[in-house]
């Protein structure tokens, strides 16, 4: 029987780097279908993972990069959408989620095969991510409206690419089956 786990990428952000600026809109209109997504998924009993990169600090425990996000100039957007105490959390530290970290493990342990991903970024950490997942033989859905870009353009065909190369669904949050 297929399992299925949201894995919200890299939203735990202080949005202090040279790409911020031309992110903060994106993450803005898309951090709402994160909620909304993270909230069904919840309330389905669907495994919530949050992956996310360190920043280079390696002494870091979520709650430490949860807290010194929210001190960042865009606090809504963490706090919008940060773990609860059910949520597992993994660090990364570049922008597979599946590279060097002990993700691939833990879907294995939760018996997960079909991963939904939201978050940030389409044309990188998303992208780069779908790809791990589909040479993994992991099943992959992308939120199209739930995942924030820094150029739209590559965003755009990074979301292609994800369909076409990797088999990987792309759709609207709210149409996404998290059975």
């Amino acid at each position: 029987m297929s399992r299925t786990a949201v894995i919200v990428v890299d939203m735990i952000n202080g949005y202090e780097h040279e790409d911020a600026e031309r992110l903060v809109p994106s993450a803005r209109r898309t951090v709402p279908m994160m909620r909304k997504l993270i909230d069904r998924a919840r309330a389905a009993d669907v495994e919530v993972i949050y992956v996310n990169d360190n920043l280079g600090r390696w002494r870091s425990q979520m709650s430490d990069m949860v807290r010194e996000a929210a001190r960042g100039p865009h606090a809504d957007l963490v706090e919008a959408v940060c773990p609860d105490e059910d949520s597992l959390f993994v660090v990364k530290a570049r922008h597979s989620i599946f590279y060097q970290t002990p993700l691939e493990y833990l879907l294995s342990q939760h018996g997960i095969d079909h991963i939904v991903l939201c978050g940030q970024v389409t044309e990188q950490c998303i992208l780069y991510s779908a790809l791990d997942a589909h040479i993994r033989k992991i099943d992959v859905t992308v939120a199209r409206d739930a995942v924030a870009h820094i150029d739209p353009e590559l965003a755009r065909a990074a979301l292609r690419m994800m369909e076409r190369n990797m088999g990987a669904v792309v759709a609207p949050a709210d149409e996404i089956d998290l059975g």
